[in-house]
């Protein structure tokens, strides 16, 4: 099918569209911006400038996307937002262009971003995440694979939310959550195993098992990091996802919710 331009839109002469585009009434695509095959961008949408949209994003109405970071130390150097294949972006939200640090913001495939949600510079979100109505992410947050965060929830610059965790409502994200894992609260505090998650994504239940056990060790225990660690090297079983939450402690840079 054609590109569907209405009238009062105004797009870039730079722009490059692909197939089956649908860019609605006022809607406003500045330079710079790629918009791949099936993409909708709602009325008065705006992407502001080098905004990049993969195959069957939707823009919805009122959202921004690309505008300048929200950083003081930005010179106006040329940076990016990255939107994976399949996200939906509801009414009224924004996603600022990445800074120097990675020089660009990501969204990854199939995510869906409600409306009023922030995505300040250099986030970078992951396959299959939910980010619910006006969730705000400060500069530099990365949010693991479908991570859930519930509406009115707030993350701290340079957090880290692990690959299938839960955040629930109005809860104030200082520090690292580990991915597997519920939180909830302000203060926010961890509440076991998102084991809903886990078992709509259809994981074993001997692999669920381990992630039990490990929690125990690292959030549940009287051991600091290095004796849990130990314990759960000789202890625990390797599996993939068990390693990958021993190294999220591990690595952890603003330390880790308990």
């Amino acid at each position: 099918m054609s590109v569907r331009i209405h009238p009062t839109a105004i797009v870039s002469p730079d722009v490059q569209l692909g197939a089956d585009v649908e860019i609605g009434a006022f809607a406003i695509v500045g330079e710079g911006c790629t918009i791949g095959d099936g993409c909708i961008i709602a009325a008065r949408a705006m992407l502001e400038r080098n905004v990049i949209l993969g195959t069957n994003v939707k823009v919805g109405s009122g959202s921004i996307l690309g505008g300048d970071p929200q950083d003081l130390k930005f010179g106006g150097e040329h940076t990016t937002v990255e939107i994976g294949d399949g996200t939906t972006i509801r009414e009224y939200s924004t996603i600022n262009r990445g800074t120097t640090q990675s020089y660009k913001t990501t969204v990854g495939k199939n995510c869906l971003i409600m409306s009023y949600v922030h995505l300040a510079h250099d986030c970078h979100v992951g396959d299959g995440v939910i980010l619910v109505n006006s969730v705000q992410l400060a500069g530099h947050v990365t949010v693991g694979e479908r991570a859930i965060i519930s509406g009115t929830s707030a993350a701290h610059q340079f957090v880290k939310i692990g690959k299938y965790a839960f955040v629930g409502g109005c809860s104030r994200i200082s520090q690292d959550v580990p991915p597997f894992v519920k939180a909830v609260g302000n203060p926010l505090k961890l509440y076991g195993l998102n084991s809903v998650g886990l078992a709509r994504n259809n994981f074993p239940e001997e692999v669920v098992h381990e992630l039990k056990r490990a929690y125990r060790l690292f959030f549940r225990s009287e051991l600091n990091v290095t004796q849990a660690k130990q314990r759960a090297t000789t202890d625990l079983k390797p599996f993939p996802e068990v390693q990958d939450l021993l190294q999220f402690v591990e690595q952890s840079g603003r330390g880790v919710v308990d």
